[in-house]
């Protein structure tokens, strides 16, 4: 794969649905009772246009071959029903069984499922072939992070080495609809009580460590660049890693959400690639970002 600066790109943060759901996002929403997933999925900017787009797997391996991107990484969604992340699974999992050799997959779940259920989901999608879990939310799915079943996920998490995506929302954030609070003590929490896990933090991770040094200690803490450019300018990769450290970053998009409204009609992945390789990071530090921290992390 070539990107035109000789190193390999893999896309952490990627999400993908169903056919079905690409084809009537807000029936199909419904008809599941995804209400949060239908706001934030459906909204449109002020000019009218879709913040995201509802790509199928073909246009996906398109955009990756514009961007130079070898592989990407399917995360699944904070969905309200265990259902739908069941749902959303079996898809993964034959996306991953058609085309190996681009894409992986992490698995959904929600506790309200029971204990069982929900400890059997996990063991099932790491039978069908998924290496991590996530992007899971505690906070918009609607359960405690001392839920018991969440701490038993954790834990499981850690026993089949599979690392755990949540989602963060930077605290400072501009209000938009859909927007959940997520108190960023509950992440170092976790980190703290559950040191054999894994935890990667989406979208830098809301600033965690700029804003607590204690979490620069949480060694089984990375954090992804998911919907960078819109939530902080280019100077966020030098300022963050210069704080935390390239071998806790890993490159992810957010796929399809358009992370450049004002250059781009639709979602693509190119310039998130030319902003990180722009952003003056040594080139070690670049290959790490870029593929090696994640392939390391998800074992790849």
């Amino acid at each position: 794969m070539t990107n035109g600066f000789g190193m390999p790109v893999t896309d952490s943060h990627v999400h993908l649905y169903p056919p079905e759901a690409n084809r009537d996002p807000a029936g199909w929403a419904a008809a599941r009772k995804e209400t949060h997933w239908a706001t934030l999925a459906t909204r449109r900017r002020k000019d009218g246009r879709p913040v995201q787009g509802f790509a199928g797997v073909e246009t996906l391996l398109r955009a990756m071959d514009a961007a130079g991107i070898a592989r990407a990484v399917l995360l699944g969604w904070y969905w309200e029903h265990a259902e739908t992340c069941a749902e959303q699974n079996r898809f993964h999992a034959e996306c991953v069984r058609l085309h190996p050799d681009r894409l992986s997959a992490c698995a959904s779940l929600h506790p309200a499922a029971g204990r069982v259920a929900t400890l059997a989901e996990v063991r099932r999608a790491c039978d069908e072939g998924l290496i991590g879990l996530g992007e899971l939310s505690p906070h918009s799915q609607g359960y405690a992070v001392d839920d018991p079943v969440f701490r038993e996920v954790l834990a499981l998490a850690a026993d089949l080495k599979l690392p755990v995506n949540l989602h963060v929302t930077d605290p400072d954030s501009r209000d938009f609809p859909g927007r959940v609070a997520t108190p960023l003590a509950d992440f170092t929490r976790l980190a703290t009580e559950f040191p054999g896990t894994t935890f990667i933090l989406a979208h830098w991770g809301g600033l965690l460590p700029l804003r607590d040094p204690a979490a620069l200690k949480l060694t089984n803490v990375f954090y992804d660049t998911a919907a960078s450019p819109l939530l902080y300018g280019p100077e966020i990769w030098h300022r963050f890693i210069d704080a935390v450290g390239a071998e806790r970053v890993l490159f992810g998009s957010d796929f399809p959400l358009n992370l450049y409204p004002k250059l781009e009609l639709e979602a693509e992945l190119g310039r998130l690639v030319e902003e990180a390789r722009s952003s003056g990071l040594a080139p070690d530090g670049l290959a790490a970002v870029f593929h090696d921290n994640v392939a390391r992390i998800f074992r790849l």
